[in-house]
């Protein structure tokens, strides 16, 4: 097995997006041929391994019914598929992962597909039910990030499926820290998953115990103009800044004192594994589908419950004040994150893939 090719719908903006960026250039980097297929270009890609060969879809992101997106993108797909002649196809997402497992049906190239959110929110509606139920098990092999995500699936997919965590790249463990006292930062897209609003609302608990605390949200979304109103309301333009995306999110931690995740539901959440690579002390909601629960206890974090507006308050108060338990947490976050550098998930990936590629030839 020595071609692969990636698909997922765009190379910007989201956790997904960086590490399938950075999972190919891995193979690429082990003298794999690899192909990266995107739905349609966008603005602030990650970087893809200059060896790689690209392909989108369509020009752009033209608006139009679901059912012929669906369809333009499986047919071109498919011709990808049939001109290459990949062994694999790694897809990643909800719609992605449906396509990918139409496109190969009769052809030599296997499918492996990865569920990276919450698979109730992700396959919601009678018809992703259906394509989460009964479409998804027909592919090869599937990657999960949790337990708890993979049991919503069939014994069918769960029987040919493993799950892996996301990897965190070398920079993050080399970061050299400088905090600035009282600066929380956050890191995610400005969408309600994200639920920014609960940060905001109990940051304003927080600055008026502490008015040297500062609020910094990273990302970009739809909902920039409503967070942006919400922060003037509360009259937090001084201490809450909506700082848009960044490349480089390790100067970014570096300078933290505090990390804070308050998403409804997330699936192995980039931004807090990175966060605490770099030695962070975080907070993060005990969201489903279990992601934050698999990294952080007692010990290493503080979890609280999902969209609970006193916890968080008191969680970032108890932090900016307890220089101790600030130092503590930094020097255990490290360690437990620490088994997901880089090199260890590839070889977990290049396992299964292999794996999956070996089962199918012997059953022939």
């Amino acid at each position: 097995m020595k071609k692969l090719l990636f698909y997922i719908n765009a190379l910007n903006g989201g956790g997904a997006e960086r590490v399938m960026s950075n999972l190919s250039s891995q193979f690429v980097d082990k003298g794999y041929e690899v192909l990266f297929a995107t739905s349609y270009p966008a603005d602030g890609e990650y970087e893809l391994n200059k060896k790689i060969k690209r392909f989108n879809l369509e020009s752009e992101n033209i608006p139009c019914s679901k059912i012929k997106r669906n369809y333009v993108r499986i047919k071109r797909l498919r011709q990808i598929c049939k001109r290459e002649k990949p062994d694999v196809l790694v897809a990643f997402m909800a719609e992605p992962n449906f396509r990918a497992i139409i496109a190969t049906i009769g052809l030599k190239t296997k499918t492996v597909i990865s569920v990276r959110n919450d698979p109730e929110k992700e396959y919601a509606g009678r018809l992703m039910n259906f394509v989460g139920k009964y479409i998804l098990p027909m592919a090869d092999g599937c990657v999960f990030q949790t337990e708890e995500a993979k049991k919503w699936f069939p014994k069918k997919l769960q029987n040919k499926s493993t799950i892996i965590f996301n990897a965190v790249k070398r920079e993050f463990f080399e970061a050299k820290r400088k905090p600035v006292n009282g600066l929380i930062i956050t890191c995610g897209r400005l969408e309600e998953q994200k639920n920014h609003i609960l940060l905001i609302k109990a940051f304003f608990n927080v600055v008026k115990k502490n008015p040297n605390a500062y609020l910094h949200i990273y990302g970009e979304g739809s909902l920039k103009d409503y967070l942006q109103s919400l922060i003037d309301n509360l009259g937090l333009n001084h201490s809450v800044k909506l700082m848009g995306q960044t490349n480089d999110v390790v100067s970014v931690l570096e300078k933290a004192d505090v990390f804070v995740l308050s998403s409804f539901y997330e699936g192995m959440p980039n931004a807090l594994m990175e966060a605490m690579a770099v030695g962070v002390p975080c907070i993060a909601t005990d969201c489903p589908c279990g992601g934050a629960r698999m990294l952080l206890n007692d010990n290493n974090g503080i979890l609280i419950k999902n969209n609970n507006i006193d916890e968080l308050t008191n969680a970032m108060e108890q932090l900016i004040k307890d220089d101790y338990k600030k130092e503590t947490l930094s020097n255990k976050c490290i360690e437990t994150v620490s088994e997901f550098k880089a090199e260890n998930i590839f070889l977990k990936w290049r396992e299964y893939i292999e794996k999956v590629v070996l089962d199918e030839k012997n059953k022939k």
